[in-house]
Parts: structure tokens; sequence; C-alpha cells
């Protein structure tokens, strides 16, 4: 009996041949080099420089620090670079729920040339971005004067900041949700349009909680996007102080003006609003990252008949 169940108990073992091994073959020493180049490479370029940032901000003491960034053109860089994200993250993310949608689920003429247009602002830098809005909005085009003369000003303006930053930045979240929602594919929709749901209700109960941690990733990145451009921003604002610079261009200005305990406190303050949507963004990507269970099919009927 005993030698009977020892042999069950060889053969439930798995031997070395069946044993998992590694996807690559390399050697340990390979495998430690190729790590520490990476490490080193982050180190370099990437810790080194944020250490470096908050140092300078800090190299006169915590008073400089908090003075620097309480002075009013300060103040009214920051209030500008949230009012800008806080306008065209929203607006983004409505744009980019709508044309994923759109894109992943129906077919119509033209989607092709859709698809290349949202991509345009990739493909076109910065800078030429927010010389088209001026070339288009500016003084001396006809759009622009007939603009002027009804007192509208939108060009060296803060309407002109808003345009530019959502042009860079729209294509974002529709680029993350366009290819989950084609993984997750329209089962449940069509499901749940067999069991009597209208249009608006598939979409509120099953289409955007299948995409939910995708669109909140979009809008992170749309977010960091936002408070960070600079080129497009730097043509159309005019770098009018206090009034149309942005916390990027304000740094610009006053690193210029060897004002550099200010320029990096301000650019710490930047730093760590990068830092805090990286956190996000991890966050989301691990959930997002999440493999599907069999709960998922209870779920999603529970959503239906809700």
């Amino acid at each position: 009996m005993a030698s009977a169940i020892k042999l069950g108990l060889e053969n439930l073992t798995p031997s070395s041949a069946d044993r998992p091994r590694p996807v690559t073959g390399e050697p340990a020493l390979v495998r430690m080099i190729l790590i520490g180049v990476a490490l080193a490479f982050l180190g370099l370029f990437l810790v080194v420089p944020v250490v470096a940032v908050f140092a300078q901000a800090l190299h006169k003491g915590a008073a400089a620090y908090f003075a620097a960034i309480s002075e009013p053109e300060a103040w009214s860089a920051i209030r500008l670079t949230l009012l800008t994200a806080a306008i065209a993250v929203p607006l983004n993310l409505t744009f980019g729920v709508a044309a994923a949608w759109a894109i992943a689920r129906f077919e119509f003429v033209g989607k092709n040339i859709l698809i290349t247009l949202i991509d345009l602002p990739f493909a076109v830098s910065p800078v030429i971005s927010g010389m088209l809005f001026v070339l288009l909005l500016g003084a001396h085009s006809p759009l622009g004067a007939w603009l002027a003369s009804h007192g509208i000003k939108i060009i060296f303006a803060v309407p002109g900041i808003i345009l530019a930053t959502l042009f860079v930045t729209f294509p974002i979240t529709a680029r993350e949700l366009i290819p989950i929602m084609v993984a997750v594919g329209s089962e449940e929709e069509e499901a749940a349009m067999v069991l009597g749901a209208n249009g608006w209700h598939t979409f509120l109960r099953v289409t955007l909680p299948n995409v939910k941690w995708g669109t909140l990733y979009g809008a992170v990145l749309c977010n960091a996007r936002a408070m960070g451009e600079f080129g497009a921003v730097s043509v159309v604002s005019g770098h009018i102080r206090g009034v149309t610079d942005t916390m990027p261009l304000y740094v610009e200005i006053i690193y210029n003006d060897y004002n550099f305990v200010a320029a990096f406190a301000v650019a710490s303050l930047l730093t760590l609003l990068s830092l805090v949507t990286l956190l996000l963004k991890y966050f989301l990507l691990s959930r997002s990252a999440t493999p599907l269970s069999s709960e998922k099919d209870s779920e999603t009927v529970q959503r239906i008949a809700a």
C-alpha cells in the first residue's frame, strides 16, 4: 500500500523535463547586464533630472521655494494651466469615446479618413499647429478680422491656448479606446439589444462599464499632455506675463531672466503633477490589465437588467 502511494506521488511530481523553462535561454550574467543597463539608463535620464529639479528648487530653502510659487504671475500660470486642462480633458474625453464607438462598432463611408484625421495631430509638429491657428484666426486673416470687429479675441488670449491644447491632445483618448473596444467586441451589446435595451441604455450599462479603465487611462494621458504642452501654446499665447503664460511658458520666461530658483520651483510643481499622473497611469493600467473572469457575464446581465 505504501509503495503504491509513493508511486502515485512520484507520478504526480513533475519531472525536470516537464518543468516550465524560462522563455529565453540567456545566462544569468547576460540578464543581469541587460537589467543593469536598463536601470542605469533610467537613472541617468529620468531619476537624476527629477532629483536635480527638486534640489535646485529647494537650493535656497523652503521659504524661497514657497515665495517663488506664491508670486502673482506664478499663480496666474498655475490657474491657466489647470483651467486649460479642465476644459480640454472633458471635451477630448467626449470626442474620444464617440469616435472610438463609431469606428469600432459601425461601418460607414469615410471611416478610414476619420482614422487618418484623428492621427493628424501626431504627425504635425505642435509649433506648426499653433501657426495654423494664428494664420486662421489671427488679426490679419479674414476670419480673425471679423472676430476682432465683434470684440472676440482668440489668438494671444486664453481661448487660443485652449484651442491649441485641444488640437494637440484630442487623438489621445480615441487612440486608447479604439483597440479596447475592438478587443471587447459587440457580443454583450447585441445581447443587451436582444433583451430589450435601447441604444442609449446599452451604451451606458454595457459599453461604458466595459471600457471604463481605458477611458480613465486616456483621460490621465490627455491631462498630462494638456498641462505640459509647450510648442503650440507658445505660438498662440503671445507670452503676455500674468495673462497668457501657462506653467511651461512661465518657467521658460523666468529662467531666461536668470531667476533660477523660481524657475525650478514652478518646474518642480509641474514635475510633481506629472508624477501624480504617472501613479494614476500605473494604477489604471494595472486595473485595465486584470484578466477577465466568469463573473463578468453575470455582472453584465445585472447591468442590463438594472
